[in-house]
């Protein structure tokens, strides 16, 4: 086993139904950009009716027909932010308190020590974030996850990655491992991949080896180093009329 093999991230998501939401944070082959990508699919109604929205830099899910939401407190939520230097992506609303957190003084792991998996049981879904940091035309990232300690959810479990950037390298994190009832979450460190120079190759990678059944919503970001402008794709597979 080549602990230092990095994956097409294809084949590590082609012919896997449910992989959850997902994070991928890396740099690319080139050494000039910092590349974010982040991802929701979804299986009941309620997950599936929604989208992307950018607003001022920022990401957001939204309703896609408000009128059918049965529940927003999981699902509707910012999933980007920047806050300073640094750019934080999320599955959930803790991309606030990482936020909140580091106006406080905090850093990523303390802020989010305040929270834990989601209450949705029997899955529990883990909580899963990432955060770039910027400086001196080049970035360091931090990634993270929260799952429950034991089928009943009574601990919470809490993991944390630091990661130099390093080209053509990324690591991806998801909260499922695949499809199942209670759904298995995510074990072990988030997987290498890699992070090609072509943000539209690498989109295009992603969206179409997601599940075509469950995926709903993808984002990604490709940002200079040196003038920290930056590129960004969404596709949501629901589409608003214009």
């Amino acid at each position: 086993m080549n602990i230092y093999a990095v994956h097409d991230i294809g084949t590590l998501i082609r012919g896997n139904s449910y992989v959850g939401r997902g994070i991928v944070i890396g740099k690319t082959a080139d050494g000039t950009r910092a590349a974010t990508a982040y991802f929701i699919m979804g299986r009941s109604a309620n997950s599936r009716n929604r989208i992307f929205t950018v607003k001022d830099g920022a990401v957001f899910t939204e309703p896609f027909d408000a009128s059918k939401v049965q529940d927003p407190s999981l699902i509707i939520y910012a999933a980007l932010r920047t806050y300073q230097n640094r750019l934080v992506v999320t599955n959930g609303d803790q991309t606030d308190t990482v936020c909140a957190g580091l106006a406080a003084g905090q850093g990523f792991a303390q802020a989010l020590a305040a929270r834990a998996f989601e209450p949705d049981a029997p899955n529990f879904t883990p909580r899963i974030s990432g955060m770039l940091t910027f400086a001196q035309d080049d970035f360091t990232y931090d990634m993270s996850i929260l799952k429950s300690a034991d089928a009943q959810g009574t601990a919470c479990n809490r993991y944390t990655f630091a990661y130099a950037a390093l080209p053509g390298l990324g690591h991806f994190i998801h909260t499922y491992v695949c499809d199942g009832s209670p759904i298995p979450t995510f074990q072990g460190e988030p997987e290498r991949v890699q992070i090609p120079d072509d943000i539209d190759a690498f989109t295009e990678e992603l969206w179409q080896a997601l599940d075509a059944d469950n995926k709903i919503s993808l984002y990604v970001r490709y940002t200079d180093l040196k003038t920290m402008q930056y590129q960004d794709r969404l596709i949501n597979k629901n589409q608003k009329e214009r």
